[in-house]
């Protein structure tokens, strides 16, 4: 089972909260609890299957302590009728000075090959970075980074074929 996954549906059970289908095939459980000395813990999960065989789950959470700093994770996976997948995951945090930062990443792969996967990070003051690669089903593949920060924005990419050697971006 995909960790994803599992973590959605730990989110959802976490939260000690009964959760409701219904005929179409989809669940869905959230709630919301105050913290002792201060703060929340609310979340949701939700998640589906489909007739042809696609399903997927997502959750989120967010946590609070009631002096300022806040969390929030969230992670979702899915896959379609024909194979392919896909699963995202990310987490913000937030302290009470007002500082903070954040990471999210995304895989993706198709039934008849190929895959993308990438990360997102970035905090405060120090801007934001996404680390791209991409794979075709006939084995070429592309691998960039982009940088944004208070000195401007960065990006570098290169492309190479299935054997490795460095060809020209499309």
């Amino acid at each position: 089972m995909n960790k994803w996954l599992i973590t959605g549906m730990a989110l959802g059970l976490g939260l000690g909260v009964v959760a409701q289908a219904d005929a179409a095939g989809r669940v869905f459980a959230g709630g919301i609890r105050g913290r002792a000395g201060g703060g929340v813990v609310a979340g949701h999960v939700t998640g589906f299957r489909g007739p042809r065989g696609a399903e997927g789950i997502q959750g989120r959470r967010t946590v609070s302590d009631g002096k300022g700093d806040v969390h929030t994770a969230a992670a979702g996976a899915w896959r379609g009728p024909d194979g392919g997948t896909l699963t995202r995951q990310g987490s913000a945090t937030r302290d009470a000075d007002g500082s903070g930062n954040f990471s999210r990443s995304t895989s993706a792969t198709g039934a008849n090959g190929g895959s993308y996967n990438a990360s997102t990070s970035g905090a405060t003051g120090q801007g934001v970075t996404r680390d791209t690669h991409v794979t075709g089903a006939n084995g070429n593949s592309y691998a960039g980074q982009t940088t944004i920060s208070k000195d401007g924005l960065t990006h570098t990419g290169s492309c190479s074929n299935a054997a490795g050697a460095s060809i020209a971006c499309p």
